[in-house]
């Protein structure tokens, strides 16, 4: 005999009563089941959208290396292809990382710079004490993978920042590496100077810190010493650029964000020296910092080049300071004459 059930002050056949519950559960199911649907359908729209956006990023950085374009000297070599470029590489090359004790105090800090060397360059410059790496290209091939590991491993170790030593031709391999791994250190982008506005708006989001050199202003010079006539062109406007990064420092002198120009002091060089101060002093904001290099060391073909076979005079040097005290240029740093030397250059590990 089927059973009753009360609802209310009415006696329910249990027979109608699971009717009733069963047209609920299934309102119920229906309900659950199309909000399930909605999700699955969202959730799979989002990948397809997230995959093609990854997709068109890969794309697009595979442009890039396929007719190289990411440097003013616009080569357009098909690196994918493996064919190197106008920086002699192809691929992505370290020859070593580390922690750098040597950089300018903000930068190093305490416990030193992580400063990652890339393989390769676009210029020239035929007094580089990195030769084997800049043109040489002593190194090893790694992956984005792996340069996000190295990343990881240098902060684990205690790094005051990671530094990107000469990396306009490798941007395209840089970004997937951040995608992986986004430093909780500052960034900071160590440039020859000689870069295209446009490949540093690609990195930008990622960089806190540019410490670019600012090598020369005469074409004379730059087209003689690095093979590049239209270097303080090209470097002039990257530099501008990198100079709206922010001044940002901790309580205790550490750089966080901004600009640091570094100028390297040329034997016989006091002349362009001090076009390099007033192109600082005029163009540059306040927050920026100016780095006065006497790390001259004669390397790399300097024996073709007799004007640079010594180091700088005390004299040269102080010469440049005087001039940049003269025009007012306070945010400095100076470097001892004791600086320069082999004795200052890394032992590769590749």
């Amino acid at each position: 005999m089927p059973a009753n059930f009360l609802r209310g002050n009415e006696l329910v056949p249990s027979e109608i009563l699971y009717i009733i519950l069963s047209s609920r559960s299934f309102v119920n199911l229906f309900v659950c089941g199309f909000a399930l649907y909605a999700a699955l359908r969202l959730q799979i729209f989002g990948a397809r959208v997230i995959m093609n956006d990854m997709d068109k990023r890969i794309a697009e950085r595979e442009n890039l290396l396929k007719s190289c374009r990411l440097c003013p000297v616009e080569c357009g070599a098909d690196r994918l292809s493996g064919k190197a470029g106008a920086c002699g590489v192809s691929a992505l090359k370290i020859a070593k990382y580390y922690l750098h004790p040597f950089e300018e105090p903000c930068i190093s800090f305490r416990k030193g710079s992580g400063t990652i060397f890339f393989c390769g360059c676009n210029l020239r410059c035929v007094f580089c004490q990195n030769y084997e790496v800049s043109r040489a290209r002593r190194g090893q091939t790694v992956t984005p993978a792996r340069l996000a590991d190295i990343f990881k491993e240098l902060e684990d170790r205690g790094a005051e920042n990671i530094s990107l030593v000469t990396p306009s031709h490798v941007v395209p391999y840089l970004l997937p590496a951040f995608e992986l791994y986004k430093p909780k250190i500052p960034v900071v982008y160590n440039s020859s100077g000689y870069e295209k506005v446009d490949t540093l708006k690609l990195i930008d989001d990622f960089v806190d810190i540019y410490l670019p050199d600012m090598k020369f202003v005469s074409s004379i010079l730059s087209k003689r010493y690095t093979g590049r006539e239209d270097y303080f062109e090209r470097a002039s406007e990257a530099i501008s650029f990198m100079a709206k990064k922010p001044l940002r420092m901790d309580g205790e002198g550490k750089m966080l964000s901004g600009i640091i120009v570094r100028h390297l002091l040329m034997p016989l060089g006091v002349a362009d020296s001090f076009e390099v101060l007033k192109w600082f002093k005029r163009e540059m904001p306040a927050t920026a910092y100016l780095s006065l290099m006497s790390q001259y060391t004669p390397f790399g073909e300097t024996e073709k080049f007799p004007e640079l076979r010594r180091p700088v005079t005390a004299r040269e040097y102080e010469s440049v300071l005087n001039e940049a005290f003269a025009l007012g240029i306070e945010n400095l740093f100076l470097q001892k004459r004791s600086s320069s030397g082999e004795k200052y250059i890394p032992k590769w590990d590749f």
